[in-house]
């Protein structure tokens, strides 16, 4: 039998991440891990301090079942958790692969028990009654998910959580599973249960109408004690609260201490990038290779001047750099201190025609360029040619 104490002693952060990058991650239409994947991915994320892996689906067996398995025992100091239906077969499967927790799962909008379970309101208090309780009598950290919670009656959904806290589940999951909830609705939903029900709340947000982190900020600010994430946000249709994205909110914006070491974020993301055949796109928050890029004048020299001018934080503290860009767009500012790296000093009148050359270099090679290409220009002006004027001729 479980202790689940040793569970709720690892969850004891102001916010506590459970990570479903293995589970709802790989769902996302075409992203298939293998096993030696799933394993690092476990590894890494333990690593960056996450507190719960969510790792899989044990009733789908075969090498799912051994990689969960694999992961329960592999010593990590996360929580290890396995997705179940309401249902005791499901369950048996995860007592199996000897994870230490279990998130029981069960629809809560009347959309879902009419048209997809084709049942009652009753039905599904028992099921979750009966599910509940037999993880709780081997010992097990219970989530019980409320799918589809976001479309369900604020009534009911207080019931559903009173009977789950009732037989014995530690925390209810609040599902906004298509993301359709806007934060002030996500506050108030999550208020009404935290207001009413003595059980930890946890966020799981879809990002539909690109609101997945907004409402698991708007969830903890509403009580909720934990959120559900993926690294870099991947999942069903348009996926779910990124990881990177909702530590650094927590941090920066709520001033929460969050316990997960941030400079390996990108780190994290570039192998779960490279495992998912997925791209990390150049615009993405706290990961993309334009969060510290600078091209524009006005904003290249105020970080120039002053780095918090143009910066929410430091590069560093996510695993990025900081890249000057030169191009259409450039100002004098990026000439000069470009230049100064190379050991050249330029006065105004200088920076002025190279700015004009390296704009008309961008337009016509539809591209920024690069330091070196900066320094050709200006050996050109030295050497008194103009090598992209003659170009254009």
């Amino acid at each position: 039998m479980k202790d689940n104490s040793l569970v709720l002693a690892k969850l004891n952060n102001p916010v506590i991440f459970c990570d479903t990058t293995l589970r709802d991650g790989e769902q996302a239409a075409g992203i298939v891990f293998a096993n030696i994947e799933k394993l690092r991915i476990a590894k890494l994320l333990d690593e960056l301090g996450v507190q719960q892996i969510e790792c899989g689906i044990p009733a789908m067996g075969g090498d799912e079942k051994k990689a969960i398995r694999k992961i329960a025992q592999m010593g990590l100091n996360a929580s290890v958790l396995g997705w179940n239906r309401a249902s005791l077969e499901d369950l048996e499967h995860s007592l199996d692969c000897d994870v230490d927790s279990v998130a029981i799962s069960m629809s809560a909008s009347d959309i879902h028990i009419e048209h997809k379970l084709r049942k009652s309101r009753e039905w599904v208090l028992d099921r979750i009654q009966e599910a509940v309780e037999f993880a709780s009598d081997h010992g097990l950290y219970i989530s019980c998910n409320g799918e589809d919670a976001s479309r369900a009656d604020p009534e009911f959904m207080v019931e559903f959580a009173k009977t789950a806290a009732d037989a014995g589940a530690h925390r209810i999951r609040y599902c906004d599973t298509i993301g359709i909830d806007e934060p002030f609705s996500a506050f108030k939903n999550v208020k009404r249960i935290v207001d009413n029900v003595d059980v930890d709340v946890e966020m799981h947000t879809h990002n539909d109408f690109g609101m997945a982190t907004a409402n698991a900020v708007a969830g903890i600010k509403a009580g909720a004690k934990f959120v559900s994430t993926t690294v870099m946000g991947i999942g069903e249709r348009t996926g779910n609260t990124p990881l990177e994205e909702i530590v650094m909110a927590c941090k920066h914006l709520l001033k929460i201490h969050t316990g997960v070491e941030t400079e390996r974020l990108k780190e994290v993301a570039e192998f779960v990038a490279k495992a998912s055949a997925r791209d990390i796109p150049p615009w993405k928050p706290i990961v993309g290779e334009n969060c510290f890029a600078h091209e524009a004048g006005i904003h290249t020299d105020g970080v120039i001047k002053y780095l918090s001018n143009y910066e929410p934080y430091a590069p560093e503290e996510v695993g990025q750099t900081r890249k000057i860009i030169i191009g259409k767009h450039s100002g004098k500012s990026t000439i000069v201190s470009t230049l100064a790296d190379k050991g050249i000093r330029v006065d105004e009148n200088t920076a002025s025609i190279l700015l004009a050359r390296v704009r008309s270099a961008s337009v016509s090679l539809k591209r920024s360029l690069s330091p070196n290409e900066l320094l050709y220009l200006y050996q050109d002006y030295k050497d008194g040619t103009n090598v992209v004027e003659s170009a254009e001729d």
